[in-house]
């Protein structure tokens, strides 16, 4: 099987490759040990284009092992420093889909921020919401608006103004509203290795046009599925 066949490209030139991450699989590789997503877009760029040596394949930002949805990579030295960048200074404009639970008991509105400061507690591998002034913690935003309600779930879309570590997740959970599957953050539930949280959308200016290109991920077939009634709530 061709690693194309792997792999739901989204945008592809000299500069650039985009893909639709599936939930489950980590972003880069830490200890080596782990199949990753940049491993196999690296094999299918080696594939594609029969290069002989090592490929290049620039990681400008990450998603969290079980979540989906759009994941750009650099595929030049030059590229990567101005993608990066970008990321660095809020430059990108970034939208993810999230199914949550108890929203309506939590007297939350249909539309509104999140404001908090974050900080990893390393004993517990979580990162956790804390008072501003705590040491080492780091401020962040997201915009909400909800989209649709059905059997006790509420479909967000999140648009994050920060990209703090498990941000939406623990944003989410610190108000009583856990990601569906995210039993990491309090969710009851299994959703297979993935948490229904999708990084739907991204829009950035490509490193050497400056021409504003957008992204747009479809969720997986899993949530066509268990979240069939709660998406045709909308449409």
């Amino acid at each position: 099987m061709s690693f194309a066949d792997s792999l739901d490209i989204l945008f592809e030139d000299n500069h650039c490759l985009a893909l639709n991450k599936p939930a489950g699989w980590p972003t880069t590789h830490f200890d080596g040990t782990e199949e990753t997503v940049d491993r196999l877009a690296k094999a299918y760029l080696k594939e594609k284009h029969a290069k002989p040596g090592n490929v290049f394949l620039g990681v400008v930002h990450r998603l969290d092992k079980p979540t989906s949805g759009v994941l750009l990579f650099a595929r030049t030295s030059k590229a990567a420093a101005r993608l990066s960048e970008q990321f660095r200074e809020g430059g990108i404009e970034k939208s993810y889909w999230a199914m949550v639970e108890n929203w309506d008991a939590s007297g939350l509105g249909d539309h509104g921020a999140f404001e908090d400061w974050l900080k990893k507690n390393d004993a517990t591998a979580r990162v956790e919401s804390v008072p501003k002034d705590t040491f080492e913690s780091q401020y962040a935003r997201l915009v909400y608006a909800v989209q649709a309600r059905h059997g006790g779930l509420t479909w967000l879309e999140l648009r994050p103004h920060t990209g703090r570590k498990h941000q939406l997740r623990v944003q989410l959970s610190s108000r009583g509203c856990p990601i569906y599957g995210d039993g990491k953050y309090g969710s009851p539930h299994l959703f297979g290795p993935a948490i229904a949280l999708h990084a739907r959308s991204l829009t950035f200016l490509h490193p050497v046009s400056k021409e504003p290109i957008t992204l747009v991920a479809e969720p997986p077939k899993p949530w066509k599925g268990r979240f069939a009634h709660l998406m045709r709530e909308r449409s």
